[in-house]
This record gives structure tokens, C-alpha cells and sequence, in this order.
């Protein structure tokens, strides 16, 4: 889209709803309307006017909840949004059934286009950093910095705790594993996801192991919760394999925004030993290790992350004082 050009406008945006899904305080939910999709979109209400925008996308079988955390520590830098991609959290599945990473990251660009929100400060942890990496790529315009938890780029020879999540790609496994553990409690399955995405498990509150399980029981009853996962995994699993200007990789390289990489030295599903491969791909990085985090570490060190971010800001220029968003800057 040239500079010219007006972005498109949004087909629908319905009010802010609750439901059974958890809004945390001071947040919003709110439902766009886009060709071919609908996305939600958790907002918080930005601490004065003319902050720079922000948005944040979530990882394979997250939502953009993965990000309550963090937002608030951001909420004197940035104007804060994070969707959810088609078929997660209260997203509905895409109308042509794509869920590959392009198919993701071409629902970030119709969103920013038509939101008129870009360039903005892009975050994105596991699946959500191999599309962003896709969005920053391709349209550069849309994106001021970027920001990646764990990204899910191509490993030679992943991690053992990770072969169960690109299983899910293989034609009949998910139905096989639906069948496996029908039996399986709600509490079960989240001590188990917990348990492969937490460096320390433990650090998770009663409260919040409490919403957890609340959320998991809301989308295991919708009818394409599995198909979602399924078809995402295989989306990712496919995207591994591309070559040439499409591979990650590649396409890392292609990166112009500063790049925040922050990896966890206990993550199950990315290895910490790509942490260095990733620094060096992206042309202008910065590479923050945690050892004792693991593949979620907005969630479990959010106050660690979000002075991260400030330093990237003031590091790169892009940080906005108080009195150069009241000259209205």
C-alpha cells in the first residue's frame, strides 16, 4: 500500500463484550470485522494520547491473555492491542480455513492496513514470532520494532519436549490424541501445557492456574478447537521447510526494525542454543538470555521483559517522553 493510498476501511467493529471470556481489569475485548475474517482484539486504553501503537501475537494454542501480563508495564511507552489469530482465543476460524504462517501473517497486515495502526512496536512469542518475523519481512512499513519470545524458526534438530507439538501436523494424530485422552480433566491438560512452557511451573498463583483452566474448558467445547491447533502445527511444520526467499530464515535476514530477541534457558520448545543463530540473522538485534525462564517469559518475567523493551526504545530513538507526546508528537 503506498502513502498515498487510505488504508481499507474496517467492515465491522463490534462493542467491547465479555462473555465467558476473561477480560482482565482495564483491559477491552472488542471484535473486527476484516474480508474473510474476524479478529479479537484486547486493548488497554492508552496512558496518554500519542503514544506509538503496539501489537502483540501470541503462540500456538494461546491467546492474545498471554500478554495481560506485560501490557500494563507498558502502558507509559506504547498504545497497546493483541489479537487473536484466526481460530484462538475469541477469534473465529478464517473463512478459508488457512492457518499457515503466511495465512496468520496476512491477518496481522489486513488488520494494521485497515486499522491504520502501523508502523507499531510488534511482539511476538513462539508461533506469533515466525509471523511477525513474516510481517516485519514483507512489509517493513507496518513496523517499528520488533520484538520475539522464543520465535518458532526452523531448528535443524528440535528439542524432544517439542515432538509432540509438530506430531499434531501428521494427518490423524489429533484425532488419535483426542480419543487418547478424552478422559483427561481440564486441570490435567494445563499442568501439562505448564509444565512444557514454564521454566519453573511453580510460579504460576492458584488464581491464575484457576483462569487458565477456565479458558481451556471455554475452547475445548468450541467445535474447531482441534482443527485450529492441528492445522496451525502443520502450518509451522510446512513453513520449516520452505526455501529460498520464503524460508524464515531468509526472511529473518530481510528484517529492517531493531529486533529485541529474548530467549528462555529452560524452554522445552525452542532451543536456547538458537539464540545466537537468531542474533545474527536479524542485521540489527539484541539478544536477552534467561536461564531460568522458559518458553513463555512475558509471562514469567514480565517486569524483565518490559524493562527490555524500554531500553530497546531508548537505545534506538524511539523512545517518546511525556513532553513530546504533549507538543503532540
Amino acid at each position: 500500500m503506498s502513502s498515498t493510498e487510505l488504508p481499507p476501511v474496517l467492515a465491522t467493529t463490534v462493542t467491547p463484550r465479555v462473555g465467558a471470556v476473561r477480560v482482565a481489569a482495564g483491559e477491552r475485548l472488542r471484535s473486527v470485522g476484516l474480508p474473510g475474517i474476524t479478529l479479537s482484539i484486547r486493548s488497554r486504553p492508552p496512558a496518554r494520547e500519542g503514544l506509538p501503537p503496539a501489537l502483540y501475537v501470541h503462540g500456538l494454542g494461546g491467546s492474545s491473555q498471554n500478554w495481560s501480563g506485560l501490557m500494563p508495564l507498558l502502558d507509559g511507552l506504547v498504545d497497546s492491542e493483541a489479537v487473536d489469530l484466526p481460530g484462538f482465543g475469541d477469534s473465529p476460524p478464517p473463512d478459508d480455513g488457512n492457518y499457515s504462517v503466511t495465512g496468520h501473517a496476512r491477518a496481522v497486515i489486513r488488520y494494521l492496513d485497515a486499522a491504520g495502526r502501523g508502523p507499531v512496536h510488534l511482539f511476538g512469542n513462539s508461533l506469533g514470532g515466525a509471523v511477525t518475523t513474516r510481517v516485519a519481512a514483507v512489509r517493513p512499513d507496518l513496523v517499528r520494532t520488533l520484538t520475539l519470545v522464543s520465535p518458532a524458526l526452523p531448528e535443524i534438530r528440535a528439542q524432544r519436549t517439542a515432538w509432540p507439538t509438530a506430531l499434531l501436523a501428521v494427518p490423524g494424530v489429533a484425532r488419535l490424541f483426542t480419543s487418547l485422552t478424552k478422559e483427561w480433566s481440564a486441570e490435567q491438560r494445563v499442568r501439562g501445557v505448564m509444565a512444557l512452557c514454564y521454566g519453573d511451573p511453580g510460579i504460576v498463583t492458584p488464581e491464575a492456574f484457576r483462569e487458565a483452566v477456565e479458558e481451556l474448558e471455554r475452547r475445548l467445547a468450541l467445535p474447531y478447537f482441534w482443527d485450529a491447533m492441528t492445522r496451525s502445527s502443520r502450518g509451522l511444520v510446512n513453513a520449516y521447510t520452505l526455501g529460498g526467499q520464503h524460508g524464515l530464515w531468509r526472511q529473518a535476514e530481510r528484517v529492517l526494525a531493531p529486533t529485541l530477541l529474548i530467549y528462555g534457558g529452560r524452554d522445552q520448545l525452542v532451543g536456547y542454543r538458537m539464540a545466537h543463530r537468531a542474533a545474527r540473522a536479524f542485521r540489527d538485534s539484541r539478544l536477552l538470555s534467561l536461564p531460568e525462564a522458559g518458553h513463555v517469559a512475558m509471562m514469567e518475567y514480565p517486569e524483565t521483559v518490559a524493562t527490555a523493551f524500554h531500553e530497546l526504545l531508548t537505545d534506538t530513538g524511539e523512545l517518546v517522553s511525556s513532553s513530546a507526546v504533549g507538543a503532540g508528537s
